[in-house]
């Protein structure tokens, strides 16, 4: 038997290939009875036509034989072509319509197993999928995924359709007899006829004769469903060998759907990793946009080494972080977990960022000598205008400034985290308002087409041409820009993850700043208040003046308390009102109720209803307490 295609434009009259299938079985029932009859007496030697005829029939099962084996061959590899569960049961769909059968059934246990999980209870299939043969002049539209089978050239007297959606196997009954054993019977066994009303639903039967096969799909280690294949009358029922054939499919079938099983639960698994390893949402810090990408390599490895961070710092700094570890699988992304939880922790520390760089490459050599990445950690100033950055082995960033003038940074090389015994550098720049630093991983500018270096250029060109659009007065907006950088990306450019971090840099105007340096004595709350009543009236705020002073009070209180040295007080207007307080004690404040014959204790109790957020930072030179007040709509 020869596989067909499954298209069937220019197929021949169901009529003439039925005589062509069946003449070469008369000739060979000719041929046998020819030779069943006795010869003459006298001839003691088979004559020539027997002899002949001998030859016919062992030449015809050897080209019978070799036809099955090319099916099952090319059915094994267009069902192996699959990777996802519907492309490998589509795959024994089309290879076994109309070459092996007429209409098939796919059931499928729900839920399937994955591995060694222990299979839920009860045992259900479901219908996953259907297909028959189309006549010339039907409607050759594709159907639904799991089309109904219509009885097209079906025995009239065996109403197998429409198959029922559900079927729960009864344990000890005669389906799950036939599951068990696993080898593929003939429709009209005795197993098969009391199986498939069970499986198909009650009143509904297949064709007479050996015009069906039911077949178990059993995986490496349980049956996780059964195929059903049918014959109409105008064709031949199916031999003894075709079992053997039945076999081969739903063996391989059932192997492939095992394998998408495990595959669809490792990339589910490696998609919550990566999702878990980046950040969900971004901060919202004082005096700087951003906006960020991640795009996997592939559909296939959809987790890789790229990180990116946004961190806030005291003193209205955020920290801007991108990394990329070697490699794009489920390892790489641990140990990129493991760094950028490392590189938060030593950013709440507020090290310097050649300190962080220098403790990230000790970490990488305590995971392993081959744990080897690349980072860039960059710490942006709103008040100053100023970012200072510290490179390990990372692509330069990029500044788009407002003009529309794109210039790669210099910063200091430095050596890949992980090589360790290595100084990094840290350089300090100018990040003025109106500006936007992207930071990026080498997916985006390196590729088998590309070198880094020439990649970094278009991005610098591309950057600048999208700021052209805009004009000298206006910076792209920020997610627009990404995705024009990303759109930068040819068809050979995603042979690595890309990690992408834009920060558009607002700045804090030094007409909303304002600060003092209050020495620690018993005064200090009162100059405190009298301070920060005159700067909220300068910047018409008095609405807020007696909660901000009564919190400025408070906080400035608790710090006088403990400090040594001078106290600083900061006050900054943006869109909200900022508060920081910071003295040398390294202390951090508790909130504590209060009893009622305490005399103090109720300060951080007032922050905390009043003020819409409050927090407290541990700084290498002592602490810093602040507040944040809402002034919109004032």
């Amino acid at each position: 038997m020869t596989e067909h295609p499954t298209s069937h434009e220019g197929r021949q009259p169901l009529a003439a290939r039925q005589q062509e299938r069946t003449r070469p079985r008369q000739q060979d029932a000719a041929a046998a009875a020819a030779a069943a009859i006795p010869a003459p007496a006298a001839a003691s030697v088979p004559g020539p036509a027997a002899a002949a005829a001998a030859v016919a029939d062992a030449q015809a099962a050897t080209r019978r034989e070799g036809d099955r084996l090319r099916f099952v061959g090319a059915a094994t590899r267009r069902i192996a072509r699959g990777i996802d569960l519907d492309e490998i049961v589509l795959g024994l769909c089309r290879a076994s319509v109309p070459t092996f059968s007429d209409a098939i059934l796919v059931y499928l246990r729900d839920p399937l197993p994955v591995g060694d999980e222990r299979p839920v209870s009860p045992f259900v299939l479901r219908l996953r999928r259907s297909d028959r043969l189309r006549i010339s002049g039907e409607d050759s539209e594709p159907g639904p995924e799991t089309e109904r089978l219509r009885p097209l050239l079906i025995d009239p007297q065996a109403d197998l359709m429409p198959a029922a959606e559900l079927c729960e196997v009864q344990t000890g009954g005669a389906l799950a007899e036939v599951l068990r054993g696993v080898r593929p019977v003939f429709g009209d066994s005795a197993a098969a006829r009391a199986a498939l009303p069970e499986l198909l639903g009650p009143g509904r039967s297949v064709p007479t004769g050996h015009r069906a096969i039911l077949a178990p799909l059993r995986g490496r280690r349980r049956v996780i469903g059964a195929a059903v294949f049918v014959r109409g009358t105008e064709r031949p029922p199916f031999e003894a060998s075709d079992l053997l054939v039945a076999a081969q499919l739903a063996t391989h079938t059932a192997l492939g759907i095992d394998k998408a099983v495990l595959y669809g639960r490792e990339a589910y698994i490696a998609d919550e990793l990566q999702r878990t390893m980046l950040p969900d949402s971004l901060p919202q810090p004082t005096g700087v946009r951003l906006a960020s990408r991640y795009l996997p390599a592939a559909e296939t490895a959809r987790v890789g080494g790229d990180w990116y961070d946004a961190i806030p710092l005291p003193g209205s700094r955020v920290a801007l972080v991108v990394g990329d570890v070697m490699g794009h699988s489920m390892t790489s992304a641990a140990i990129m977990g493991q760094l950028r939880t490392t590189a938060q922790t030593l950013a709440g520390l507020d090290l310097p960022p050649q300190e962080v760089l220098h403790h990230l490459d000790e970490q990488a050599q305590r995971l392993g000598s081959d744990r080897m990445a690349t980072c860039l950690y960059a710490v942006y100033d709103p008040v100053a205008h100023r970012i200072t950055i510290a490179n390990a082995g990372h692509p330069p960033p990029v500044l788009l400034h407002l003009g529309g003038r794109a210039e790669v940074l210099r910063v200091p090389p430095g050596a890949p985290i992980g090589v360790g015994g290595v100084d990094f550098e840290a350089v300090e720049l100018d990040a003025p308002a109106g500006a936007t630093l992207l930071l990026y991983t080498d997916g985006l500018v390196e590729s088998r087409l590309r070198d880094v270096w020439t990649g970094i250029e278009q991005l610098r060109e591309r950057l600048a041409a999208t700021a052209q659009l805009t004009g000298p007065d206006h910076a792209p907006p920020l997610e627009a820009l990404c995705d024009d950088v990303l759109d930068m990306l040819g068809p050979g450019d995603r042979d690595d993850d890309i990690a992408l971090l834009a920060a558009r840099f607002d700045g804090v105007a030094p007409s909303d700043v304002a600060y003092w340096d209050l020495e620690p004595e018993d005064a200090a709350p009162g100059r405190a208040r009298r301070l920060a009543r005159r700067a909220l009236s300068r910047w018409g705020l008095d609405e807020l003046a007696d909660e901000a002073e009564l919190l400025v009070s408070e906080v400035v209180t608790n710090a006088v308390r403990y400090a040594e040295r001078p106290v600083t007080l900061r006050l900054l207007r943006t869109d909200i009102l900022r508060c920081e307080v910071g003295d040398d004690s390294p202390q951090l404040p508790r909130q504590r109720r209060a009893r009622d014959t305490d005399e103090g204790g109720r300060g951080l109790f007032l922050v905390n209803r009043l003020a819409r957020r409050w927090g407290a930072v541990r700084l290498s030179t002592g602490k810093v307490v602040w507040f944040e007040m809402a002034t919109r709509g004032l």
